[in-house]
């Protein structure tokens, strides 16, 4: 997948594109962007993922590395879509399972930045952050995570 953002410096154009991690690296996933709160912080994206979609019963998970230094983590469902409910500010739509692994890799990393307080799981956030915004379902993500 790949998405174009913009660079405020120079006004020029920068693709940031989004690899799924092949199984021989999947060991080392984690710990590349999460260090030693990469079991929290597993833990929270299937958390958010349980909590925000009612049918969501657990299942495989790809892992994504972004050229931007980012990640995120997405279900491998089956379907098309999967409905994502957002209680705390109204949100109740369908998405793909990638972009609801979006939402919830954000919420738990969010949630993360909030227990730990460190300035790299931040810049995490924001590198998934700036890849959701051109996702083909920005709206939709920014929608669920406001």
């Amino acid at each position: 997948m790949t998405l174009e953002t913009d660079d405020f410096v120079t006004g020029q154009s920068i693709l940031t594109t989004a690899t799924r991690v092949p199984v021989n690296r999947r060991m080392q996933f984690l710990p590349r962007f999460l260090g030693h709160d990469m079991r929290v912080g597993e833990a929270l994206v299937y958390d958010w993922m349980q909590a925000l979609a009612p049918d969501y019963g657990g299942g495989y998970w790809e892992f994504y590395e972004l050229s931007n230094g980012g990640f995120y983590m997405a279900p491998e469902l089956g379907c098309e879509t999967i409905r994502i409910r957002c209680p705390g500010n109204f949100y109740d739509a369908t998405m793909s399972p990638d972009a609801a692994g979006i939402v919830a890799t954000l919420y738990a990393l969010n949630a993360l930045v909030w227990k730990t307080r460190k300035a790299e799981l931040r810049d995490m956030f924001d590198r998934l952050r700036d890849y959701a915004g051109d996702h083909t379902e920005g709206p939709k993500i920014f929608a669920a995570i406001d």
